[in-house]
C-alpha cells in the first residue's frame, strides 16, 4: 500500500500518542494528581484519537481528513494544557501535541 503522502502524519500521531501515554502515568505519580486530572483525562483523549487518525490514513480511508481535523483539535487542546504545567514529562508531551497539531492541520 502506498500512503506515502500519509507517512509524515502518521509518525507525527504515533509520537503523540506515545508521549500522551507516557505523560498521562507521569501524572499519576505527581504529588498533586488531583491537580493533573485534566492533563490525564486529556492526554487519554488525545492518544486515543491519534492512534485512530493513523489508522485511518494507513488504511487510506475517505475519512482521514476529517478525523485528521478533530485529531488535530484534540493535540491542541491536549498541548496547551501540558503546557500549563511545569513537569519535563508535560513539556515534552506539549510539544508533541502542537507538532501532531499541526501535521494533521496540513494534512486536513
Amino acid at each position: 500500500m502506498d500512503f506515502g503522502k500519509y507517512q509524515s502524519c502518521i509518525e507525527s500521531c504515533h509520537v503523540c500518542a506515545a508521549y500522551c501515554d507516557a505523560c498521562s502515568v507521569a501524572c499519576l505519580k505527581e504529588d498533586d494528581v488531583k491537580m493533573m486530572a485534566e492533563c490525564i483525562r486529556l492526554d487519554r483523549q488525545c492518544a486515543q484519537i491519534c492512534r485512530l487518525a493513523a489508522s485511518f490514513m494507513a488504511q487510506g480511508s475517505e475519512y482521514a481528513s476529517q478525523i485528521c481535523r478533530l485529531c488535530a483539535d484534540i493535540c491542541k487542546a491536549c498541548g496547551d494544557e501540558c503546557a500549563k504545567h511545569d513537569a519535563e514529562h508535560c513539556q515534552e508531551c506539549a510539544k508533541a501535541c502542537h507538532r501532531c497539531a499541526e501535521a494533521c492541520e496540513a494534512m486536513a
